[in-house]
């Protein structure tokens, strides 16, 4: 019994989500393999096979795995799939995109955001916005999940001695095409890998006020988030967006700026370590899992605390 974790990269570092990914997969018991499929990618290939508890890595260099591609992946994982009894991604926007296509190749059932391992063919995911717990037993011959990496403490990136062995890529699907890849430069830290996050909510008023965070943000060192309803409104990036729609964190500090606490939102965001809520709503939702609650107007008491910071 041996589990295939897909590795996320950019063909140069290997991404904090393959060793929450990997920590899953040890639970599994039995061996640990990870695929790395991309281009130029033996760096990454590398720093996997240091990775605590794995045993192989599998390298697979094209240059149509270079830009991750979801159907050309998903065929490279279901080229080698078979000889295994678990396939585990990560859960994320890549891995979702990655995993429900090899689960159909594989006539397989996925199940999605698994939180923990009871047993090789049990697993439990949240559902209804994380308000229950599903228990979901599977008896397809390989297993094909997606991991939420928050419900994991992440492997050791050091300590491992992996062998690392290169395989043959599958062609080209010709499926899709790389056009063009636009990324958002900030300076602040990686939303779903930060220590700290501070998030705002409607309760901002407005895109100008929204950067009333910046100057506690970099008092942290914490990335900016944001509610859906701030999204929605035009405040902050879509990208930012925290919640069951959007982004799934657990930091060690989480502050909810103007934020009422809908239940989409809390699902996204429940889990941080320290939860702090700022709101002159005292019925607010967001004070039923806030660690600390300030019940204050936000355009006042953000300035305060980042003065007394």
């Amino acid at each position: 019994m041996t589990t295939l974790v897909i590795a996320e990269h950019d063909n140069a570092q290997l991404k904090a989500a393959t060793l929450h990914t990997v920590t899953a997969a040890s639970k599994i018991g039995g061996g640990v393999h990870v695929l790395v499929a991309g281009a130029a990618a033996r760096g990454v290939a590398d720093a996997a096979s240091r990775i605590a508890g794995v045993d192989q890595v599998i390298l697979v260099a094209a240059p149509h795995l270079a830009d991750g591609l979801a159907e050309n992946i998903a065929a490279q994982v279901v080229a080698i799939a078979r000889d295994y009894s678990h396939v585990f991604f990560a859960a994320t926007a890549a891995g979702k995109n990655v995993a429900p296509r090899v689960a159909a190749k594989l006539d397989a059932s996925q199940i999605s955001d698994v939180i923990a391992v009871d047993s090789p063919d049990t697993f439990q995911r949240p559902i209804y916005a994380g308000n229950a717990i599903a228990t979901v037993q599977t008896s397809d011959a390989i297993k094909v999940a997606t991991i939420r990496t928050t419900a994991f403490d992440a492997a050791s990136a050091e300590g491992g001695s992996a062998s690392i062995e290169e395989a043959a890529a599958v062609p080209d699907t010709g499926l899709s095409k790389f056009v063009r890849r636009e990324i958002a430069k900030s300076d602040r830290p990686d939303l779903t890998s930060a220590r700290a996050i501070v998030s705002g909510g409607r309760g901002l008023g407005s895109a100008e006020n929204f950067a009333l965070l910046d100057p506690l943000a970099a008092k942290l060192g914490a990335a900016i988030g944001a509610s859906r309803a701030a999204v929605d409104s035009g405040y902050a990036a879509n990208d930012l967006q925290v919640g069951q729609t959007g982004k799934i964190v657990a930091p060690e500090l989480y502050v909810a700026v103007g934020i009422s606490g809908a239940i989409q939102h809390l699902a996204g965001m429940k889990d941080s370590k320290v939860i702090v809520a700022i709101n002159k709503d005292a019925e607010a939702p967001i004070f039923g899992v806030a660690d600390y609650g300030l019940v204050a107007d936000l355009f006042q008491a953000v300035p305060d605390l980042t003065k007394s910071l």
